[in-house]
């Protein structure tokens, strides 16, 4: 067994789409990135490479690389899960916490895990995604950006 931690961050701007776990939410600003900016998605495939050693998404989807331009998250999840395939190992659970000030995102979180779950190939069950507040501390808390953490167990397929 193989544990992993994630962690992104992205500035919240006008002009964007709100991404979360590949659910948009409706929200007056989105993230600001290379790619969709899916923070939470980028916290789990982090956490997912980290466990393996096999990087991070910066060394598998740089930001100077124009094919990521836009590039919906839960695709690159995809190849992160290619990846591990090869490398011999598969999912045993995932844990993982939104720090947004606003919106509420609690009636988007199931739709969230399952959307992870389908494209790590894993029951829902095995995913969890919960979001919290910083009672307006720090950068989320005032509303600038959202971070996600994210913690994985990856098992060796025998």
């Amino acid at each position: 067994m193989r544990i992993g931690h994630g962690y992104d961050v992205h500035r919240l701007v006008e002009g964007r789409r709100l991404i979360l776990g590949g659910v948009e939410i409706p929200y007056e600003r989105g993230l600001l990135g290379h790619s969709d900016a899916d923070v939470l998605t980028h916290a789990v495939m982090d956490a997912l490479l980290g466990a393996a050693g096999l990087g991070d998404i910066g060394k598998h989807f740089p930001d100077s690389d124009p094919a990521y331009a836009g590039a919906d998250s839960l695709v690159l999840l995809d190849r992160v899960m290619e990846l591990l395939a090869r490398a011999g190992y598969r999912v045993g659970n995932v844990d993982a916490t939104i720090l947004a000030q606003r919106p509420k995102l609690a009636a988007y979180l199931p739709t969230m895990a399952e959307n992870l779950a389908r494209h790590m190939g894993v029951s829902p069950a095995q995913v969890n995604v919960k979001a919290t507040t910083e009672e307006g501390l720090g950068f989320t808390g005032a509303g600038e950006g959202m971070a996600a953490h994210a913690v994985c167990l990856l098992e060796l397929r025998i």
